[in-house]
């Protein structure tokens, strides 16, 4: 099948096939003599393995290593299992961040008075001096990003 039916079948976009095929997730499509990439079942069932990890926030590099493993029938489960419950750890980290992002704008925004008056302290706030990046690393529960993926 070509790169447009691939995409339907296995609901990853064909910019984004390119773009696993880019970096190594999926083989290079096998091209006719025209020029057009030409998809297997397998390589469809792959890219729906691929999207089902991204849609549970994996990393590329992440899913790199699941594809690695889903492919060994001699891998032992514990090593996908440390993977999956490091990313849980991740994405708990990322809900803190969010939820204490939740609480600092919802302080801001009752300090506002949201009148005609020109002084805001929402605007004061993103006025300030952000912390340097090492503190921000250090105070886990900051709402900073210190890497996304």
């Amino acid at each position: 099948m070509n790169i447009g039916q691939a995409a339907a079948a296995s609901g990853v976009s064909a910019k984004m096939i390119r773009y696993y095929e880019s970096v190594g997730l999926i083989r290079k499509a096998v091209r006719t003599e025209a020029g057009y990439r030409v998809y297997s079942d397998d390589e469809v069932h792959t890219l729906r393995f691929i999207r089902r990890a991204r849609d549970l926030g994996f990393s590329v590099e992440q899913i790199a290593g699941l594809l690695t493993l889903w492919q060994d029938r001699d891998r032992s489960s514990a090593d996908v299992k440390r993977i999956a419950l490091e990313h849980v750890t991740e994405l708990e980290q990322k809900v803190e961040g969010l939820k204490q992002m939740i609480a600092t704008l919802k302080h801001l925004s009752a300090s506002c008075h949201g009148d005609h008056r020109p002084d805001c302290p929402i605007l004061d706030d993103l006025a300030l001096q952000p912390p340097a990046k090492s503190a921000r690393r250090a105070n886990a529960g900051d709402g900073s990003r210190a890497r996304h993926a």
